[in-house]
């Protein structure tokens, strides 16, 4: 485990829904935005999460939910960029069930959203058979959407990790696909999809730059044994390129037990890596929320020379 300082957990609680997830913090020069799923794990139904604070540690002020004029199933999970005085949402429709589209809006203020033509829709048939948990980057200079696609499946979805780049140097696409860069069996620490109480796959993926060069894929997993409701890790995988491959330096935050914690967002500032995380433990009565903590780039851990 990566030793992380200034861990605070549960960082507020929600006052409109039960469940917190998927937390995607953004600063606009003057404020944090939180963007998420907010809702209930009893009936997995969600709305896009918004909150906004002086300072990450907060406290935070919950607003309405984001309204879209979206259609889906699983309009949730959004991963956001402010980019030139503009907020870019990601958004996935589907999560459960094949199909689905990455769509893209645009804010001013993170409060008023248009949707604009769909980034990417799934490829039935395919390892894209679904999509979800879309993502934005840019690294190098360039833009990216890291997601998670899934193959056809009968009883349970076995997403991996998939990348898009954009064709016009803006976020507004077009989007060339550059097909998987993690897989299952590239990750050792995760249940095999012929586990005999095989959970999920590999989801909530983020790509960020390091100082150094180095590409960090922070993603979510899930353990080969324990029971169900205790398996979800934050990991993460290095590599020297975007497209990989990655090496995973394994589950990297102790959710406490029982608990677990899952899809997370990544910033790094010099040195400092800050960890943006979704939990559940007793303490919460097993509902989500949100965590956040630091870790120093200096470490062992994560240093080039480890």
């Amino acid at each position: 485990m990566i030793k992380f300082s200034d861990n605070v957990f549960p960082l507020f609680h929600p006052a409109m829904t039960e469940d917190l997830k998927d937390p995607c913090p953004v600063f606009d020069g003057e404020v944090w935005h939180v963007f998420g799923s907010s809702g209930t794990v009893r009936s997995e139904t969600w709305s896009i999460l918004h909150a906004t604070a002086a300072d990450l540690y907060g406290p935070w002020t919950e607003h309405e939910p984001v309204k879209l004029p979206i259609q889906g199933s699983g309009v949730a999970a959004p991963g956001v960029i402010f980019d030139a005085g503009v907020f870019h949402m990601f958004v996935q429709t589907e999560f459960m069930k094949p199909g689905g589209r990455c769509e893209h809006a645009v804010s001013n203020d993170g409060f008023n959203w248009v949707v604009l033509q769909p980034a990417l829709v799934a490829l039935a048939g395919t390892g894209e058979d679904g999509i979800y948990d879309p993502h934005p980057a840019t690294v190098g200079g360039k833009r990216y959407i890291v997601y998670s696609g899934m193959p056809p499946f009968a009883r349970v979805p076995q997403p991996d990790i998939y990348l898009a780049r954009s064709m016009s140097d803006s976020w507004f696409g077009p989007w060339k696909r550059l097909g998987k860069i993690l897989d299952h069996g590239e990750v050792p620490h995760h249940n095999p999809r012929e586990h005999p109480d095989y959970e999920w796959g590999i989801e909530g993926a983020q790509l960020v730059e390091l100082p150094d060069g180095r590409i960090l894929l922070n993603a979510t997993c899930f353990l080969p044994e324990g029971p169900r409701g205790s398996r979800q890790r934050v990991f993460f995988a290095i590599a020297d390129r975007v497209e990989g491959p990655y090496q995973s330096l394994g589950p990297v935050l102790d959710p406490g037990e029982p608990g677990e914690n899952g899809h997370s967002t990544v910033m790094v500032d010099g040195n400092e890596l800050m960890l943006f995380y979704q939990c559940r433990q007793v303490a919460t009565d097993h509902r989500w929320r949100f965590g956040i903590a630091k870790f120093d780039l200096a470490q062992p851990k994560l240093s080039r020379s480890a």
